[in-house]
């Protein structure tokens, strides 16, 4: 192959690299499901791999956008999960207020703002209409988001991480190599401003990370409880 030749194959590859990733929702209502999860925690392998296992489900992205939150509180068992953050466990704290209960366990089920046991199955499909939101993600990280719904909304983008193995030497999993599926690694959030909004979530190097999705949703303004959600892989 020629020099010539090689650099064009270079310049396609950067270019389809580069091109936006458009992710959308339906009118129908896509579910948004959180886990609260720690590393430190021997009852969350399990909660993980049953998450983990719904990569392959058919109604990902389409009927269902699935989130790990890894919060900090099991950190102070000797292992310092590297996923942990304070936000993370404060988001499950607000829910537990919300509930009305003043305590936070793991591993715990999220389904729409209601905290959810029933974890048998997917999600199921949704019937109401929640309108319909759009997400452009570019390559340097700029995320474009809009929403046909009636009202003032806030709007959270997180960014994923999959195919991760973890290899914990302290804390309840210690000798453990513990694998992870839709890890958030990072949340911005922000206001729609006429129905649009523009955040910056760059994707980043991350250690372990085999591959990156990103996870978007709308609530009203001020409110916790998600109105609708979508989703995508990055990359190919």
């Amino acid at each position: 192959m020629g020099v010539r030749h090689l650099l064009i194959l270079l310049v396609l590859a950067a270019s389809v690299s580069a091109t936006p990733r458009n992710f959308s929702s339906g009118p129908a209502r896509t579910h948004l499901l959180e886990l609260y999860s720690s590393e430190g925690c021997s009852s969350c392998p399990p909660a993980e791999q049953w998450l983990g296992a719904l990569r392959t489900a058919p109604g990902l992205w389409r009927d269902f956008v699935p989130v790990a939150f890894h919060v900090d509180y099991w950190d102070r068992l000797g292992w310092r999960d590297r996923f942990s953050r304070r936000e993370f466990t404060a988001r499950q704290y607000a829910y537990a207020n919300l509930w009305g209960s003043d305590s936070v366990y793991t591993p715990g089920f999220v389904l729409d703002g209601a905290e959810w046991r029933m974890h048998s199955e997917p999600p199921p499909v949704a019937k109401e209409t929640a309108g319909r939101l759009t997400v452009e993600y570019a390559a340097d990280g700029e995320c474009r988001v809009t929403f046909d719904g009636a009202g003032d909304f806030d709007v959270t983008v997180v960014l994923l991480g999959g195919g991760v193995s973890s290899d914990v030497r302290a804390g309840e999993n210690s000798g453990r190599i513990l694998q992870h599926e839709f890890v958030a690694l990072a949340l911005q959030s922000g206001r729609l401003i006429a129905g649009a909004a523009e955040l910056h979530v760059p994707i980043g190097p991350v250690e372990g990370v085999a591959r990156r999705a990103l996870a978007v949703w709308v609530t009203r303004r001020g409110e916790l409880v998600p109105r609708q959600a979508a989703g995508g892989w990055l990359g190919d």
